[in-house]
C-alpha cells in the first residue's frame, strides 16, 4: 500500500503553529511535505492518492498519555493490539501506556517487550511507560536513565501514589539529571480510603462512602512543593477540582517545571450519572459535581489545565458486574474521548483548537513525542473528524476487548472518520 496521499479540501486544526484554514496536505512516503492553503501549489507525489475531504477537519492524531493495557498479564481484558484498534477507531494515534500489569514495566526487558508487541501487532505508535518504584511498592526507585534510554518516555506508578515524599523527592532529583517526566496520581491513602464516590449529599442518599477533593488535594500540594524544591519535570496526571488547578497555577507562576491532565469523564460527567448504583461510571478520579465539572471545563478552556487523556481503564464483567461499593474502578475511553470531548466544542465552552491542542500537540510536548503536528517535515499521524457525524455509542461496536464504557447508548455528533499513522490508513468508517 502506499503511503502517499493528498487531502483536498480540508480544514487543517494544527495548534503547533497556530492555524485554522481551509487548505491541502500533501503526504509523501509517509511524511508531510506540504500543508496549507498554499500547498495545492506543491507537486504531488508519484501514484498518491487523491481524497477530497470537504466537510471534514484534518488534525493531528490525537495522542492519549494514559491508558492501562492488560498485556502482560491480563490479556481478557486488553491487548495491545486490541488497544491499538481501538485508538485507531477514535483516532488516537499515539498512547502511552501505562506500567501497572503484571508483571510491573519496572525493568528494560519489559521496556522492550512492549516496543517489540506493538512493533509487531499495533496499528499506531505505543509508547511504554515506566514504573517510578520497584513492583510499584513505593520505597525502591527503578533506573531512570537505564529505562529511558531502553525507549520508556515517562514515569509514572499508575494508579498508585508515592506517599512517602522522601522517595519522592530523590526520584525527582534523579530523574531531572535524564529530563525524565515524573507522572503521578495523587490520592491520599488514608484520607476517604473507604470512599467508593465524590463525597457530598448524593453519595449520602445513596448510602455511599465519599471521597473528599482533599484526597487529591494535599498529596499534590505536596508534590508541587516537591517538585519546586528539586526542579525536576512534574505532572500531575488526573485532576478533577478546581482547587488542584488553583495550586497548579500558583505552583507555575513561582515558575516550577508542572503541567497536569484531566480524564475525559470528568470534563463530560458527574456524580449525578452514577444513577442508580452504575458500576461503569465508578472512576478514579471519582465523578465530582457539576459545579466542579463546569470549574475544569473552565480551566481546560483557558489553558491552565494541559492536557486531556481518555484514561482507558479496561474492566471485565467480573470486576464490574458486583455491587457498587466492591466494583472496580475504570472504564475504556480510547474510542470514546474524541465525540465527548467534542461536546465542549459544540456547546461553545471549549474550542476546536484548544480541544486538539490538548489531546495531541500538547502531551506531544510534555512527553518528547515525535507527534501533534502538521508541519512539512512531520511524520503523517492525522484524524480525519467529521465534526457533525451522528452516531450512538452500542457496546457490541466497541473494539475494545472490555465494553465497560460510562458512555453506553450515549448520542454523540462528531468522530473521527478516517485515520492515518505514517501515512497509512488505520480506520476508516
Amino acid at each position: 500500500m502506499s503511503n502517499s496521499m493528498v487531502f483536498k479540501n480540508v480544514r487543517i486544526v494544527d495548534p503547533s503553529r497556530n492555524l485554522d484554514e481551509v487548505g491541502t496536505i500533501i503526504v509523501k512516503d509517509g511524511v508531510i511535505a506540504a500543508s496549507g492553503k498554499d500547498a495545492a501549489d506543491e507537486a504531488v507525489p508519484a501514484g498518491a492518492a487523491v481524497r477530497d475531504c470537504t466537510g471534514l477537519v484534518a488534525a493531528p492524531g490525537l495522542v492519549d498519555a494514559r491508558v492501562h493495557i492488560g498485556e502482560p498479564g491480563a490479556e481478557h481484558r486488553e491487548t495491545i493490539a486490541s488497544a491499538s484498534r481501538a485508538a485507531a477507531a477514535g483516532g488516537v494515534t499515539s498512547i502511552i501506556m501505562m506500567p501497572d500489569t503484571d508483571p510491573v514495566i519496572d525493568d528494560i526487558a519489559l521496556v522492550e517487550f512492549v516496543k517489540k508487541t506493538a512493533k509487531d501487532k499495533a496499528l499506531i505508535n505505543v509508547y511504554p511507560a515506566a514504573a517510578i518504584t520497584r513492583r510499584l511498592a513505593g520505597e525502591e526507585m527503578t533506573e531512570i536513565g537505564m529505562l529511558m534510554e531502553a525507549g520508556a518516555v515517562a514515569f509514572t506508578d499508575g494508579r498508585s501514589s508515592i506517599h512517602d515524599a522522601q522517595v519522592l523527592r530523590r526520584v525527582m532529583t534523579y530523574a531531572r539529571e535524564f529530563g525524565a517526566v515524573i507522572s503521578c496520581e495523587t490520592r491520599d491513602q488514608h484520607l476517604g480510603a473507604t470512599g467508593v464516590m465524590h463525597e457530598g449529599l448524593f453519595a449520602s442518599w445513596l448510602g455511599l462512602g465519599g471521597i473528599p477533593k482533599e484526597t487529591e488535594l494535599i498529596p499534590l500540594e505536596r508534590d508541587l512543593r516537591i517538585a519546586a524544591l528539586t526542579r525536576g519535570k512534574y505532572h500531575a496526571a488526573m485532576i478533577s477540582v478546581p482547587e488542584s488547578v488553583e495550586v497548579i497555577e500558583l505552583a507555575k507562576s513561582r515558575g516550577a517545571n508542572v503541567t497536569c491532565g484531566i480524564s475525559i469523564n470528568n470534563l463530560a460527567l458527574n456524580e449525578n450519572d452514577i444513577g442508580e448504583y452504575r458500576t461503569f461510571f465508578k472512576l478514579y478520579p471519582p465523578l465530582r459535581s457539576e459545579a466542579d465539572r463546569v470549574g475544569m471545563v473552565d480551566a481546560l478552556a483557558r489553558g491552565a489545565i494541559d492536557i486531556i487523556v481518555s484514561s482507558h481503564d479496561p474492566q471485565d464483567v467480573d470486576t464490574k458486574r458486583l455491587p457498587f461499593g466492591e466494583a472496580a474502578d475504570g472504564a475504556v475511553g480510547l474510542e470514546t474521548m474524541l465525540a465527548a470531548a467534542l461536546r465542549l466544542h459544540h456547546s461553545g465552552h471549549v474550542t476546536l483548537m484548544r480541544l486538539i491542542d490538548a489531546m495531541s500537540t500538547r502531551p506531544a510536548q510534555i512527553f518528547g513525542l515525535d507527534a501533534g503536528t502538521l508541519k512539512p517535515g512531520a511524520k503523517a499521524d492525522i484524524a480525519l473528524i467529521d465534526l457533525d457525524e451522528p452516531w450512538l455509542v452500542a457496546k457490541d461496536m466497541l473494539l475494545s476487548r472490555s465494553k465497560n464504557t460510562p458512555f453506553e447508548d450515549a448520542r454523540f455528533s462528531g468522530r473521527a472518520v478516517a485515520t492515518y499513522v505514517a501515512g497509512q490508513c488505520v480506520h476508516s468508517l
